[in-house]
Formats: structure tokens, sequence, C-alpha cells
């Protein structure tokens, strides 16, 4: 054994080996058993026929939330790119709190709407609720989707729904599938075209910020996802992958 090893031959040895032990890189994947594959059929059913269901007056909506997003305020002002020059952001920033964001998204017509809650629990949720269904107020069903997110799964809320809102149909994602809610993929893309790079003086900029963003999006951007994972590709995932 060798006393010592000089970079260079750790390095090479490393090389040759093909490790990389200075990368790591997380991973999550949902468990194909018969819970998965039930609850991911129900709402890849609804992806499918959205057109078909919207021509029945039925609506499919995904929720979800975008919660404690930090209000930071750069301590000096942001220098724009140049000729020959990247953006220079500051590096040290003011603390003003944070904001919840909830949105809902129409998938047959990709138009959103949002709301900045004061807390990310069932009550914030539900004083929402009336609001966030009001547009479908004359709808034989309302399919919604969300995740499940304790404000989500919270008896308040579940009798909530039941009590005032029978024309509800509510799907779960699978465990570890909020990616199949909708809702989260357009937080994405609305997250990195209306917050990244931002610098905000108070909350309460923030939040007009957000309440003023997701109507230009509407009128900008808006149009509905191209998703192509289908049921047949779902149960050929869960077959593969179970055995």
């Amino acid at each position: 054994m060798a006393p010592s090893l000089s970079h260079t031959t750790v390095a090479l040895i490393l090389r040759d080996a093909e490790l990389q032990p200075h990368r790591s890189r997380y991973w999550k994947t949902p468990i194909p058993d018969e819970a998965f594959r039930t609850q991911a059929a129900q709402i890849l059913w609804c992806y499918e026929r959205v057109e078909a269901l919207a021509a029945q007056v039925e609506v499919v909506v995904c929720v979800d939330e975008k919660p404690n997003i930090q209000v930071l305020e750069r301590r000096r002002p942001t220098r724009s790119m140049k000729r020959g020059l990247i953006e220079q952001q500051e590096f040290e920033y003011i603390r003003h709190g944070t904001v919840n964001l909830l949105v809902k998204w129409v998938v047959h017509s990709g138009r959103m709407q949002g709301w900045c809650l004061e807390h990310n629990d069932s009550a914030c949720l539900r004083a929402v609720l009336p609001q966030l269904l009001a547009e479908h107020r004359h709808a034989r069903r309302i399919h919604l989707i969300w995740d499940n997110g304790s404000s989500h799964i919270a008896q308040a809320t579940e009798h909530f729904l039941r009590r005032h809102y029978p024309r509800v149909r509510v799907l779960f994602t699978p465990a570890h599938c909020s990616w199949l809610d909708q809702a989260e993929l357009l937080l994405r893309a609305f997250g990195a075209r209306y917050l990244l790079r931002g610098s905000w003086p108070s909350r309460s900029a923030l939040i007009a910020h957000l309440e003023a963003s997701w109507p230009e999006y509407n009128r900008l951007y808006a149009h509905p996802f191209t998703w192509s994972w289908t049921r047949t590709k779902m149960h050929q995932w869960v077959d593969r992958h179970s055995s």
C-alpha cells in the first residue's frame, strides 16, 4: 500500500474506473403497484378526454401551491448585461418574509388563476375554494386534480367540498407523482418567467407582482399542454418495472 497518492494519480484511477465520487443526484420514483396504476389511470383518463368532457360541460381543473416563496431584496440594484458583460446580481439580500402562491389550471383552455395565501393550510385553502370554483358553477361535473398536500387531504377540506360542492370529483396524484398534476408543470414555467432574478422591497410588492403576472400569463402565453403519457404507456411502464 502506497503511503500517499498524488492528486493526478487519484484522478487517473477514478477516470479509468469511470467513477465520480464528487457528484451525486437525487432520485425519486413512484412504486409501480396497483394503487399507483388505479390513481394514475383516473387522472390520465381525464387528460385523454379533456376536450370531450368540456363538450359535455365537464371541466378538468388542476390545483397546486408554491409555498414559502422567499421575498428577497438585493442590497444593491442588479447591473444589466452589456456588450461583453453578463448580468451582475448583488450577492447579499434582505429578507421580507414569505408568500404562499396557490394556482388553478384549467386543462382544456390552458388558462390559470392565482391567489396569495397567508398560510398554506386547510383554512386558507377553504377560504378561496369558492372563488376557485365559481367560474365553473354551471359545469355538470368538476374533476379536481391535486397532490396529497396536508391542506388537500385535511378532513375539513374534504367535508367542505362534500357539503358545498357535491359535483366536484377529487382525484389525488399517487405518492411521489405530483408531476401528474399539470398545475405543477405550470408553476415551473410561471416561476421561471415571473420570479427568477426578482428583487422585492416588501412582501406586498411581491404579492402585487404575482397578482398582475397571472393575468398577463393568460393574455400572452396561455395554451393547453401537449400531454403524451397515456394510460396505455402508464400500464406498460408499471408492467415493466413491477416485473
